[in-house]
């Protein structure tokens, strides 16, 4: 299969030196909107063109939470084995970040504990992990704009296990302090138009140190992703945002990667309408500290 073969949102790249493989994780669902979730699906490759697949990651066990918005799951390798971070929901449930384990790449995956790690009464999603200097796993994810207007971006400390939450959420940034967001109409009745939303938070660290974090919006012409770049280059910044959306062509939540040949891709979804959305791969550099598409 070539990417225009291949209807996905969210993607993310795990890039295996062993086996020389690429696999690509994203949300797979063909109605992630309103059909009752089915599960996940990956894809794999040794060229980045030519794909294999779907192949089934994760299937919802008996008696799981979720019923719903099966969406954006990114695969890490932590400690040896292999976790999917990944959002759900349910009728009378909040959305939230849910974390699932295997011994392998292509699953099967397996929720490490009953409920999500994010707070129970705020609606989450996209959560990703970012390992701190010292080696201590965070989740950074969106406090989503239908719950508090103006999107949120927080991170939250988890146990060594990633069972957990072992402390509460920290915010780092809303979607308002970034200029190149567009404002569209709120959830909560009142006909206000100024709520703005932050999707696909994804931390990359730069070869000089730098921290940078990309992430989602709506922008002027559609859906958008922009990068903030972290002042002390740890994760509590203070966040500085881009003037500008690094992505404008109704595309977004990516995620960057290195090609086994070592060289920096960034991959996302566009057009961000379903079912029309693939998965994008463009080369990125770093450039006198900042993140730049060739």
């Amino acid at each position: 299969m070539h990417l225009n073969e291949i209807q996905m949102r969210d993607p993310f790249v795990l890039c295996d030196l062993q086996s020389a493989t690429y696999y690509l994780y994203g949300t797979t669902d063909k109605d992630p909107w309103r059909a009752r979730g089915v599960g996940f699906e990956a894809y794999t490759s040794r060229d980045l063109a030519q794909w294999e697949g779907p192949i089934p990651i994760f299937t919802p066990p008996e008696g799981f939470w979720a019923t719903h918005n099966f969406w954006a799951p990114e695969c890490h390798v932590y400690r040896g084995r292999y976790y999917l971070f990944a959002s759900f929901k349910a009728e009378g449930r909040r959305r939230g970040t849910q974390i699932l384990a295997s011994d392998g790449p292509l699953g099967p995956f397996v929720p490490i504990s009953e409920a999500p790690v994010t707070p129970a009464d705020w609606e989450c999603l996209d959560g990703t992990l970012h390992t701190d200097q010292e080696g201590s796993p965070h989740l950074v994810f969106c406090h989503e704009w239908v719950q508090v207007n103006d999107g949120e971006v927080c991170v939250l400390p988890l146990s060594e296990d990633l069972r957990e939450a072992i402390g509460s959420p920290r915010l780092l940034f809303r979607a308002s302090e970034a200029a190149w967001t567009a404002s569209l109409p709120r959830r909560d009745g009142s006909l206000l138009v100024d709520a703005r939303v932050t999707d696909g938070p994804f931390l990359h660290r730069g070869r000089d140190g730098d921290l940078f974090m990309l992430w989602s919006s709506k922008g002027e012409g559609g859906y958008a992703m922009g990068y903030a770049k972290s002042e002390s280059g740890s994760i509590d910044g203070p966040w500085v945002q881009q003037s500008e959306a690094l992505i404008t062509a109704d595309g977004g939540h990516g995620m960057i990667f290195t090609t086994f040949e070592g060289e920096l891709m960034l991959t996302y979804h566009a057009p961000n309408n379903t079912p029309d959305e693939r998965p994008i791969f463009v080369p990125i550099e770093e450039r006198g500290g900042e993140l730049v598409c060739r």
